[in-house]
């Protein structure tokens, strides 16, 4: 049997939106000390639109395709539903991740929220603080 999934494998070999975004509205890294996946993610947001999303990842395969998912599932989207985005939607876009990788979907929702909190930083935009995790999203026990 696969460990992974025919999109886990088309992600992590074309990845989509890899690249950076030069004066980005929102930019987000985090990274997961244990296993070593760094993620940054850059956004270009007009009009609460996300307009345009790139990444790079440091990381496995897994860490990889979840960047290139997450991107591809908030391009064009409101400012409001990016921030819905979870892990679990992520993993399910790409048909499933073994569960020692799940922490990389973790890691892609993480990057995407650290990134608009950045957007909301630099605007002056009130925000539920609720909505994002704590500073040190580093320390996850996997």
């Amino acid at each position: 049997m696969a460990l992974y999934s025919e999109k886990v494998m088309d992600h992590f070999r074309h990845p989509r939106n890899v690249g950076v975004i030069e004066n980005a509205s929102g930019v987000g890294e985090v990274g997961n000390a244990k296993c070593g996946d760094i993620m940054t993610m850059y956004l270009q947001i007009e009009n609460d639109i996300i307009t345009d999303v790139k990444f790079e990842t440091f990381g496995c395969g897994s860490a990889i395709a979840s960047s290139s998912m997450a991107t591809e599932l908030i391009k064009g989207k409101p400012v409001s539903e990016a921030l819905q985005l979870t892990n679990k939607a992520v993993a399910e876009a790409l048909d499933g991740l073994p569960a020692h990788k799940l922490h990389c979907s973790v890691l892609a929702e993480e990057a995407i929220k650290s990134a608009l909190k950045d957007y909301y930083d630099k605007n002056g935009i009130a925000y539920d603080a609720a909505l994002f995790p704590a500073e040190n999203c580093c320390d996850h026990d996997h």
